[in-house]
């Protein structure tokens, strides 16, 4: 793994130094399927829980995929959830990088890894990178809702994802689930909002809906952007794709999308860059939705309530994983305070959309 990768100049978005992995079990493990590890990997600065490496796999640029160090929270940072929804995902929808390989065996590192096709672009975060301002912000919502809106057209039966998610009311199952979650997470720390909160969802839980293709966590980050042709080149980050309401993946995007009229301590998040003046608000990610889909889904403001307790929850979770010394970086110091508030914004706008 001596020869430089394949690119010049290397892409933006990548870390000066890189989380280390066992490279050369790697390689050989490659090497015995009849593929090439080559090139000094490079660790890419985005995303809070998988690690990403830009790699030269069989002489060609591609993408090194594996769960975090520690123990997970279940359903977090799934391989082999991923690998089965790119394969079937990937020749309907043009977003979906490629699968190239999956390693299922634990022995080889300690977890499941994957190689993923390699995709040009600029992932976004809280603040808008150069040349991006915030004139773009139309064309980059139009880029994001319609990524969903065409995901949730999809029949998942049609390319045999209909048993990705198990039987049940979709909502009673994910309320289910992010309560344990939650009371794992926030243990002796847990704020008083939190029984409020799990009280309202519990007491207007919907009933089942049609259930299609989600992503769970769609936003600037994961959809990579090329800022000179004016589109997106790839949607990525699938381990937590399931079926359920589309009302939940705009619910999901609507909660990382803070306002400058929000408490101010969620401002913290800047998970999206809605806090640059003159940003769209939350009303326009819905109707930019609901242009391409003809209505807004239903039951949005109960689904986005419960996206703010999974999310506070992940945060909780996140810091707990930097406690335990499973993930580096002081950013991840202020999360516990944050998943508070996001607990309280939940309570405090319950209800609401915009």
């Amino acid at each position: 793994m001596s020869r430089s990768l394949p690119f010049a100049p290397p892409p933006p978005g990548l870390r000066t130094t890189a989380a280390p992995q066992d490279w050369s079990a790697i390689a050989a493990y490659l090497a015995g399927n009849g593929h090439r590890l080559e090139g000094t990997p490079r660790q890419f600065a985005g995303g809070l829980a998988n690690l990403n490496y830009l790699v030269s796999f069989d002489g060609a640029p591609a993408v090194f995929r594996r769960p975090p160090a520690g123990p997970l929270a279940a359903g977090a940072s799934d391989m082999l959830r991923e690998a089965k929804v790119l394969r079937a995902l990937a020749p309907q929808f043009p977003l979906v990088p490629r699968l190239l390989f999956l390693c299922a065996d634990p022995a080889i590192i300690g977890v499941p890894f994957q190689l993923l096709e390699f995709r040009e672009g600029v992932a976004v975060g809280g603040a808008l990178p150069p040349p991006l301002t915030c004139q773009d912000s139309g064309w980059m919502l139009n880029a994001l809702t319609g990524a969903l809106s065409s995901l949730h057209r999809i029949d998942p039966l049609e390319i045999g994802l209909q048993d990705l998610a198990r039987p049940g009311s979709f909502a009673q199952r994910q309320l289910r689930g992010w309560t344990r979650r939650a009371d794992a997470a926030f243990a002796a720390n847990r704020p008083f909002a939190l029984d409020v909160l799990l009280g309202r969802l519990g007491e207007a839980c919907p009933g089942d809906e049609p259930a299609r293709l989600l992503h769970m966590d769609a936003k600037f980050d994961n959809l990579l952007l090329l800022p000179a042709e004016c589109r997106a080149s790839a949607l990525i980050d699938w381990d937590m794709g399931t079926l359920g309401p589309p009302a939940f993946d705009l619910a999901v995007l609507l909660s990382y999308w803070i306002t400058p009229d929000d408490p101010p301590p969620v401002h913290a998040l800047q998970a999206v860059p809605s806090l640059t003046p003159g940003w769209p608000d939350r009303r326009a990610v819905i109707e930019a939705y609901a242009r391409t889909t003809g209505a807004i889904p239903a039951n949005l403001a109960w689904h986005l309530a419960l996206a703010r307790l999974r999310l506070a929850t992940a945060w909780m979770q996140l810091y707990r994983l930097w406690q335990q010394g499973a993930l580096v970086g002081e950013r991840y110091s202020g999360f516990a305070v944050l998943a508070d508030a996001i607990i309280q914004q939940a309570v405090d706008q319950f209800g609401k959309t915009a």
